[in-house]
């Protein structure tokens, strides 16, 4: 037997761009040719792009991928890549119906091109339907296991969650004799997740008791962010070699002859002795690094993939927006970020500083747009008073922001974070309006800490600190009103963000947060806010998912609805009353 190079393809494909992915398969493909790849293993779905919901029901969607499939062999055999043995994610098809006499449903198909054509599939056997995925809904799960000669050496294929839950076809690779276990996946980040998987891809290697190749894709779509983070686990779970994670990346390893020259080289597909390849394995970064590179992923893909060539955010002086900024000149360059300041009549004279201070650290586009004579002329048809006039300034300032991205094509950036989020802090078509949240899933606690790193990594770097330490330190405001703080209305940030996380990330109920102690006049207040705000959630801009449990696809709770969490009356401690709250402002 003669040893076999294996290049994993952590790719950036978008869902639809048939022509442009299948590019991508060949650019990549050719790559891996160069570096003497006998096979190269690309992403989940990466032919159609991933996730592509409720487009896998369209006959015609099915069909474009199909044609882009066969051409995309055809093109790499006519460029001399024949040979190589490339595995593609694409949506299969199936011709007989369900067992019910419904249509039947299309397949997560992997799929392996060599010599010009379609030589094997595979379809995916576990359709995972949690969390951000639906794929029970619009697949058919497969039932026959996958096993790829490559130079004589046998190569089992499976498609990410088919990993991730015993038995299926990971356990009939156990009498399969197979000298590799290839997982191509489209695992969406969360913070934590790397771990996970790693832990799991060992276990599956110690079962099947051959090496492990896990490939991942990397880039934003819609409101998630795949990481790459691609690795070969041994089987003894010893980490082998490993891809950085949120780039494009090629991973080249060799699954070893059981010999090799005197010289350690290698023979090659071509006869040819090769060189050994060095080590590759890539440091893991700093949690809040890798937040931060999520979210500047998030935002780049959105961007780009939606044809947008720049944003535009308001710039209040405060955190949220310094960080949202920031964020924004990283992924996407300085000169493609416009800041607009619209100061008001409450506006400090430090907001309007750390503002201008911000923009000219990042070399922002930056603007400043008083809302004082727009805000009078509605005061001077209507008399506003109190929260209705607070929120009548910040929907002004949405205006604004959305007449500059209509003149000018820019995309608007909502700079809410997750805490005000869940609590409904936030003005429905005021400070909500927007196309992307790059905070929408990271906490006001983190926000900070986030801030904290950026600048700390620019000073590490030798570069000026993008966020002014002011915006960091001043206590949070909407400064719609005289002397307001965040803390007039809420409990302070590092109190609520413990109580969010148990309410929302752990649907831990009113009982369970007494007993861990917290006062209970913050608990009615936090799960009434929580609960009273579910309707400006649905209507909030999409963002980037970078936690277990993001506010979205992950969170599917009625708009309308009466429960609220039962409390223990003082007359009688068994008996159970419900919390009613109040009405709350939008």
């Amino acid at each position: 037997m003669a040893d076999v190079r294996i290049a994993l393809a952590q790719v950036d494909t978008c869902v639809g761009d048939l022509d442009g992915n299948s590019e991508t398969v060949l650019t990549w493909t050719r790559r891996a040719a160069e570096a003497g790849a006998d096979l190269v293993a690309f992403p989940e779905m990466c032919l159609t792009g991933y996730p592509i919901e409720d487009l896998a029901l369209r006959a015609s969607f099915r069909r474009g991928a199909e044609q882009a499939l066969r051409a995309t062999a055809a093109q790499l055999e006519a460029e001399g890549l024949g040979q190589v043995a490339v595995v593609v994610g694409t949506v299969g098809e199936r011709t007989t119906r369900e067992h019910d006499g419904a249509p039947a449903r299309p397949t997560n198909q992997a799929v392996v091109l060599q010599h010009g054509t379609v030589q094997q599939r595979y379809d995916k056997h576990h359709l995972p339907n949690y969390g951000v995925f639906d794929e029970f809904r619009i697949f058919a799960p497969g039932t026959e296991p996958c096993v790829v000669e490559v130079r004589g050496r046998r190569v089992g294929l499976v498609v990410c969650e088919d990993i991730w839950q015993d038995g299926g076809p990971v356990a009939q690779m156990d009498g399969a004799g197979i000298d590799l276990l290839l997982v191509v996946n489209g695992s969406p980040f969360e913070e934590g997740k790397g771990h996970v998987r790693g832990e799991l891809a060992a276990r599956r290697a110690r079962e099947v008791d051959a090496p492990v190749a896990y490939v991942n894709m990397v880039g934003g779509q819609d409101d998630l962010v795949f990481d790459g983070g691609s690795f070969v686990v041994a089987p003894d779970g010893a980490l082998l070699a490993s891809s950085p994670q949120f780039v494009e990346d090629l991973l080249l390893w060799d699954l070893p002859d059981d010999a090799a020259s005197a010289d350690g080289s290698r023979p090659s597909a071509a006869g040819a002795a090769r060189e050994p390849l060095p080590r590759r394995i890539a440091p893991p970064l700093h949690p809040d690094e890798e937040i931060y590179r999520a979210l500047e992923t998030g935002l780049a893909g959105y961007v780009r993939k939606n044809g947008f060539r720049s944003v535009v955010l308001g710039m209040s002086g405060g955190i949220d927006s310094a960080l949202v900024a920031a964020i924004a000149a990283d992924a996407l360059g300085r000169d493609r970020v416009v800041g607009v300041s619209m100061p008001s009549r409450h506006s400090s004279g430090h907001s309007r500083d750390d503002a201008a201070d911000l923009a000219e650290r990042i070399g922002a586009d930056y603007r400043v747009q008083p809302i004082g004579p727009m805000v009078d002329a509605f005061e001077g048809e209507m008399t506003l008073d109190g929260v209705a006039a607070e929120n009548l300034q910040a929907r002004v300032r949405g205006v604004i922001l959305m007449a500059l991205s209509n003149d000018e094509g820019h995309l608007v950036l909502a700079t809410g974070n997750k805490s005000e989020l869940a609590v409904g802090y936030s003005t429905i078509y005021g400070d909500a309006v927007g196309g992307y949240a790059p905070l929408k899933d990271v906490d006001k606690s983190r926000v900070w800490a986030l801030a904290r790193w950026r600048n700390d990594h620019a000073v590490d770097s030798g570069q000026i600190p993008p966020i002014p330490e002011s915006s960091i330190t001043k206590p949070p405001s909407a400064e719609l009103r005289p002397g307001q703080v965040d803390q007039d209305s809420l409990p302070p940030y590092d109190l609520l963000d413990e109580v969010l996380d148990a309410y929302v990330e752990h649907a831990e109920g009113r009982a369970e947060l007494l007993a861990r102690g917290f006062d209970t006049e913050v608990v009615d207040k936090v799960l009434s806010l929580v609960d009273r705000a579910e309707w400006k959630r649905r209507q909030y801009p999409l963002g980037p998912k970078v936690t277990a449990l993001a506010f979205g696809r992950d969170r599917r709770l009625p708009i309308t609805s009466r429960w609220r969490e039962p409390v223990r009356t003082e007359a009688d401690p068994r008996a159970l009353a419900h919390v009613v709250p109040q009405e709350q402002p939008s």
